[in-house]
């Protein structure tokens, strides 16, 4: 019998029931989300006629979000202030040498937690991004013929994820550093 249907209530994980949770920007501009993934490189061995292969380091893929701009607060405004905060500023003179390091990046965007909920608005899973930093924002496109709404593309680089979830997996744990 399937999960969704064996009588005890239980409920897929849904791809709308998501919040991303980040310190400046409001949680309804986030229009989408991609979750964490990431890769196991891998090394090879030739022996005569062989291959073997080796897993070797995890590498984590970037996140990349949709956020709609509004005028109050302007997520635009908001971003330009998390990487000024980072140290990013135009040299305006011979006295500006300040540059971005990575404690102040991280420091600017502050935590960043992806939460998808359940039916009843719980938490069932969560992923937090450690170190993470605006790697890549796109302001979005202006278009006569279009009456959408302005969206903001942005990218965040970090180490490594967490996840926490409600539910023990097949292993029995709930928490997880991957």
């Amino acid at each position: 019998m399937a999960f969704w249907s064996d009588g005890t209530g239980n409920d897929p994980k849904r791809g709308f029931r998501w919040i991303l949770l980040m310190d400046d920007i409001p949680v309804y501009t986030v229009k989408k989300v991609t979750k964490p993934a990431f890769t196991v490189q891998e090394s090879t061995h030739q022996y005569i006629n062989h291959t073997y292969y080796y897993p070797g380091r995890v590498e984590w893929q970037t996140v990349s979000m949709t956020l709609v701009d509004p005028v109050q607060p302007d997520a635009a405004q908001t971003l330009v202030e998390i990487v000024r905060d980072a140290g990013y500023a135009p040299a305006t003179d011979d006295t500006d040498y300040g540059t971005m390091s990575k404690a102040k990046s991280v420091n600017s965007l502050g935590k960043v937690r992806i939460r998808q909920i359940d039916a009843d608005g719980k938490m069932i899973e969560e992923w937090s991004l450690n170190n993470a930093w605006v790697k890549d924002v796109k302001f979005g496109d202006l278009d006569y013929e279009s009456d959408d709404l302005t969206e903001i593309e942005v990218e965040l680089r970090y180490d490594w994820a967490e996840i926490a979830t409600a539910n023990a997996g097949a292993r029995g744990s709930t928490r997880n550093w991957v």
